[in-house]
């Protein structure tokens, strides 16, 4: 099972950025695909996840209206589209894949993509 995120970079506050996962070595039919983060000092947190299911979605309060999180299945591909970039946004992105959202536990991880934010 692999998750490879992708798409980080350097972009100005104000910007836009697009990460993508794919997800590969099993199927996430079952799964809620995630996206945390983790800023140099700071422990990781949660951004958002969408069900594979439902494709419903559920993120912080601190990305809400500015993040989208879809997913592609026949691709096998999970985006993380962010809008309105702060400084703050900066940081280590990591996707995973959840069995159930509710918990602490994150069944598979994905290696970071660094997204920087200048101000």
């Amino acid at each position: 099972v692999q998750l490879q995120a992708s798409g980080g970079g350097l972009v100005q506050a104000g910007g836009s950025l697009r990460l993508s996962c794919a997800a590969t070595g099993r199927s996430f039919s079952h799964f809620f695909m995630g996206w945390f983060r983790q800023s140099p000092g700071k422990e990781r947190e949660f951004v958002g996840c969408i069900s594979w299911s439902d494709d419903s979605t559920t993120y912080a309060n601190s990305v809400k209206g500015r993040f989208t999180i879809s997913r592609d299945s026949a691709k096998n591909m999970v985006y993380l589209q962010m809008s309105s970039l702060k400084p703050e946004d900066t940081a280590v992105y990591y996707c995973a894949a959840q069995r159930n959202p509710n918990t602490a536990q994150v069944d598979y991880w994905g290696q970071g993509t660094l997204v920087t934010v200048s101000s």
